[in-house]
């Protein structure tokens, strides 16, 4: 076990380097200006999108709007938000909190230029049916000699979307809760046959019922945990200020992390997104399921994620570490444990008791969402008509995820993710003259 953490951490550091920062980072600033930062003057009308009022049941897709965002933000609303932000803090220390908040704000246009896309250059799988998703754009809109960047993708896909990190962290929260009572290997592979058994239910009925799944449990449980830690700030709200003022000081004079400025930019923007997943290419596989004909209405519900994820949860969630300050002292702690050691400290075994609950549903949420991501990059390899066995390789890593260390499987996907963003982000800035000539037709067209 040692030795895979080892090879773990050495793979996560290789790839999550300056130059992935610089690809996303720039990137996004990239298409921030080029658009004349466009997509951040239309937000009035990208939540006018959800309320279904230019929803048509006669478009292509399988989604509505809303449905398409809930899909893609189970995937980001979760464990990302709980745990990351914790790793996160003792990775880097407050500063970090402050390179996740940039990595959303350039996340903004990177998300509507990438969905955009997703819907744009949509192409058939297979069996016929209309996908989206980075691998598609780069097969339908891109030279020939591009087509590697799509296998690329879809091999780290298999791997980035593996539920495994969310089973590890659910299954670590419920021990320390002493709910099972003693950790034990035997324990651990219960939780894991729990869980795969409770997920299976799910991803069995399709997109559907995982979109269906996710729009009714995803706004009640950010209600609850939003609820928690306003709760939280509240109560300790003159220390806030000192706290934020921390954030920005750490972010450029970093005293809690090797490798100072560079160390603290590259833990805060890989865990930002692997938080937001603002361009990975995950999230453009679910808005490609939009059911719309106006690529340009999807980018921009899509851009509406790294703000309601990172710019509003994972600050809550930070602030709450920040003020328990069990973050300077972690010890064996790490992760979800952090978090709701931060909880307990506050709010004793109430808040713990309803951690566990936010946890457990919004960790299934996302491993509905991974189940979906990974079944389109294994058809995109193998064959969409083969592709229903990926449930069974799916629910079994959930059980592995489950039994083995934080280190390794975190350190795993995340290293996936860094790769998955080299085709995504290549393909969008390639393409990124057919986003900004769409939205201008658009806008000519609907001037709401």
């Amino acid at each position: 076990m040692e030795t895979l953490e080892y090879y773990s951490v050495q793979f996560a550091n290789a790839v999550w380097g300056t130059p992935t920062v610089i690809l996303l980072l720039g990137g996004g600033l990239f298409f921030a200006f080029y658009s004349r930062f466009l997509p951040y003057r239309h937000f009035g009308h990208a939540f006018g999108l959800l309320t279904g009022k230019y929803d048509s049941p006669d478009q292509p897709g399988e989604l509505s709007h809303r449905q398409a965002l809930a899909a893609a933000l189970s995937g980001t609303m979760g464990l990302g938000n709980i745990s990351g932000v914790a790793l996160a803090i003792v990775a880097g220390g407050p500063g970090a909190v402050f390179w996740m908040w940039m990595s959303a704000l350039v996340g903004v246009a990177t998300k509507f230029f990438t969905c955009s896309l997703g819907v744009m250059y949509r192409g058939s799988d297979s069996l016929g049916q209309l996908q989206g998703g980075p691998q598609y754009v780069i097969r339908e809109a891109m030279p020939r000699v591009f087509y590697p960047l799509a296998i690329l993708f879809s091999l780290m896909g298999l791997i980035g979307t593996l539920p495994m990190f969310q089973a590890n962290q659910l299954s670590a929260l419920i021990r320390q809760s002493g709910m099972i009572g003693e950790p034990s290997p035997m324990g651990n592979l219960v939780l894991g046959l729990v869980m795969a058994t409770v997920v299976g239910l799910v991803i069995f009925g399709g997109l559907r019922r995982v979109a269906r799944v996710a729009e009714a449990v995803l706004p009640l449980m950010i209600a609850i945990y939003m609820g928690m830690t306003l709760f939280m700030i509240a109560i300790n709200i003159t220390e806030v200020p000192a706290i934020l003022s921390l954030i920005v000081t750490e972010a450029f004079n970093p005293t809690a992390v090797g490798g100072g400025l560079l160390g603290v930019v590259l833990i805060g923007v890989s865990r930002g997104v692997f938080s937001n997943e603002a361009g990975l290419g995950t999230e453009v596989m679910a808005h490609g399921a939009a059911r719309t004909n106006e690529p340009i209405r999807e980018g921009l519900v899509a851009m509406l994620g790294p703000i309601a994820d990172t710019l509003i949860v994972c600050t809550c969630t930070a602030i709450v570490i920040l003020l328990a300050g069990t973050w300077q002292e972690p010890g064996e702690l790490s992760g979800v444990t952090l978090t709701a050691n931060a909880f307990h400290a506050e709010l004793g075994n109430v808040g713990t008791g309803l951690l566990i609950v936010v946890t457990l549903l919004l960790s299934s949420t996302t491993m509905f969402a991974c189940w979906y991501y990974g079944a389109k990059c294994f058809g995109f390899l193998v064959g969409a008509e083969i592709q229903h066995h990926y449930r069974w390789f799916f629910l079994a890593t959930i059980v592995f995820g489950a039994t083995v260390s934080l280190d390794v499987v975190f350190n795993l996907i995340s290293g996936a993710y860094a790769i998955m963003a080299i085709p995504t982000m290549v393909s969008t800035l390639y393409l990124s003259g057919k986003v900004k000539a769409a939205a201008q037709d658009y806008f000519r067209r609907h001037p709401y």
